[in-house]
């Protein structure tokens, strides 16, 4: 090789080299980033009428990601948390699925508030494989192969709502719902389990999700002069409702209601004032006490500020996040399949107390709590249950 082919090859070479190693060396922060974290998706409505009730969800979710990545993340990666409003819009909840799994490549989802929005993105789910945990209370009939349900199926609430509600003399009741599956679905196991305990239903009515005028309904339950009114209904009609049965002269102190879908989140946004006096069932309340509950309140508080208030679907949400975790860490693997096959029977020591998933049908066994809303927004517990198996499937 010439002395001038000999210098050019080492100056070319060696300018390879350097473009080699600075190339290489590029590329090893997106490597290294790609190996300390796991994505996991955040679908959640933070818009639209459903928000209320669904968008604090995700401050829950992400206390949980914060605390495990403190603690170390899972199996040596921290979570990195993508957000998706599904703008409580069921056809915008299927795209952001779509996009966490396709796009973002998350290795599970913690989203969906409604059935509907459940509903809606279960196809996609099944066609990619993909893993939702669902943090709501819900009507049951339903066993999805991609679904960990953390919050308590209708049986548990339903159920048990109106067998105490007949120990306490409730003989007659008037059922009020949103008009969607949910509500009717309860409205259907709530029927014969009055029908056992002695009770007798005086009425039924529904209005569209996001209604605001209840004057109607309100009218036909003064008529009817139920013992009690089982509610059903949901996100942001709750505001209007409670306020107009006030109006009506049907608060808390004149008229007992129990609703099953009213949280100390719900009662933030319908005014302290509206719902003193009237119950709720829930797996979860703020006001529960024991050490793991305290922790929980008082870091939510410390993170979002004295005045946030938590309800069952946060504690709930908060609890999927680290369902997955454990199940990941048991199966050893970020992979669904072996994540799903190492949830079952998993346990955790949650705020609402010992949780546990059941071995084959993707529900939660919890307790579930009556109570009585104060004049803080907070509820006085009046009634606890004992463990309850999930049963989503009953004959009615």
């Amino acid at each position: 090789m010439s002395q001038f082919n000999r210098r050019r090859f080492m100056k070319t070479g060696g300018t390879m080299m350097v473009l080699g190693t600075a190339s290489g060396a590029s590329l090893l922060p997106s490597l290294a980033s790609a190996q300390e974290t796991v994505k996991l998706g955040l679908l959640h409505s933070l818009s639209g009428t459903i928000a209320i009730a669904e968008a604090a969800l995700v401050d829950a979710e992400k206390m949980a990601i914060d605390e495990i990545n403190a603690a170390g993340g899972v199996m040596g990666r921290k979570i990195e948390a993508v957000v998706e409003d599904g703008a409580s819009d069921w056809p915008t909840f299927a795209e952001k699925t779509k996009k966490l799994l396709q796009r973002d490549k998350v290795a599970a989802i913690v989203g969906c508030y409604t059935s509907a929005s459940r509903k809606a993105v279960l196809p996609v789910l099944n066609q990619m494989k993909g893993l939702l945990y669902y943090p709501t209370y819900y009507e049951g009939q339903e066993q999805d192969k991609s679904v960990i349900y953390t919050s308590q199926e209708a049986t548990q609430s339903v159920i048990t709502a109106m067998e105490w509600i007949a120990k306490e003399q409730g003989k007659t009741f008037f059922l009020v719902g949103s008009d969607y599956i949910y509500p009717r679905t309860c409205n259907k196991i709530a029927r014969p389990t009055i029908a056992r305990v002695g009770g007798k239903v005086v009425g039924e009515e529904y209005a569209p999700l996001g209604h605001t005028e209840f004057s109607s309904i309100i009218n036909k339950i003064k008529a009817a002069k139920p013992d009690w009114i089982y509610s059903t209904v949901v996100g942001g009609s709750n505001v209007a409702f409670y306020k107009q049965l006030k109006a009506a002269g049907l608060d808390g102190t004149k008229q007992k209601l129990l609703s099953t879908v009213v949280s100390e989140n719900e009662i933030d946004g319908i005014g302290k004032e509206n719902a003193v006096g009237y119950y709720a069932c829930m797996g979860y309340f703020q006001s529960l006490v024991n050490p793991q509950n305290e922790r929980f309140v008082k870091a939510l508080k410390a993170k979002y500020g004295q005045d946030r208030v938590v309800g069952d679907p946060m504690q709930c949400a908060y609890n999927a996040v680290y369902l997955w975790k454990l199940a990941a860490e048991k199966a050893k693997s970020f992979d669904v399949q072996k994540v799903i096959a190492a949830s079952s029977g998993l346990e955790f020591a949650a705020p609402e107390g010992k949780i546990r998933i059941h071995a084959t049908n993707h529900h939660v066994a919890k307790k579930v709590r009556i109570g009585k809303a104060r004049s803080d927004g907070q509820f006085d517990i009046v009634y606890e249950s004992g463990v309850i198996e999930p049963n989503p499937f009953p004959k009615l």
